[in-house]
């Protein structure tokens, strides 16, 4: 059975809670709820952490699938370093961002997601996880004169590719095996 890689469902998590605590801090706003300074910092830390958890870690097995435009916000990240690598230091600060906005009713679902965040990716610190950027792989693109080695001899259709390899019969018929005498 394999590993299981927290920070994928860390990340997941974090993404979702600041979309949520976005969110629930503009309909505060919106709203003209009583404490809405408390709605306007949700409305900035949801940013935060989006811009923050949108691009993937690359997985240590397998393949990744990166999000699309993923790569914009790589580059931002791999900027600062440790800062961002570094999963202690994510779960430190999602669990700090989450405090301020557990005091609206309309973030507080974000204020609770964020923290399950901070505790899931405090697990992949443990376990020694960090974030590793996508690298893309230049494609190298096959030249047309290597990968056609002959042109088709015979026009469309045509057999399928074993019926077109068999060797030719030979001429003279078949072999009995039983041998037979004429009488």
């Amino acid at each position: 059975m394999g590993q299981i890689e927290w920070a994928m469902w860390a990340n997941e998590q974090a993404l979702a809670a600041g979309l949520i605590m976005l969110t629930g801090g503009i309909v505060a706003v919106a709203g003209q709820f009583k404490g809405w300074y408390f709605a306007a910092y949700a409305i900035a830390a949801g940013v935060f952490v989006c811009l923050l958890e949108y691009p993937r870690s690359k997985r240590k097995k397998g393949s990744t699938m990166e999000r699309c435009g993923q790569k914009y916000m790589t580059a931002v990240l791999k900027v600062f370093g440790p800062l961002t690598r570094n999963y202690y230091i994510r779960a430190i600060l999602h669990a700090a961002l989450a405090v301020p906005a557990g005091f609206l009713l309309s973030t507080i679902l974000g204020t609770v997601c964020l923290g399950i965040a901070s505790g899931i990716y405090l697990l992949a610190a443990v376990r020694g996880e960090e974030w590793r950027p996508i690298e893309q792989k230049p494609r190298e693109r096959p030249h047309m004169g290597d990968t056609i080695k002959q042109p088709p001899t015979n026009p469309p259709p045509r057999p399928p590719a074993d019926a077109r390899k068999k060797p030719p019969a030979e001429a003279g018929g078949q072999v009995n095996p039983i041998t037979v005498e004429a009488e």
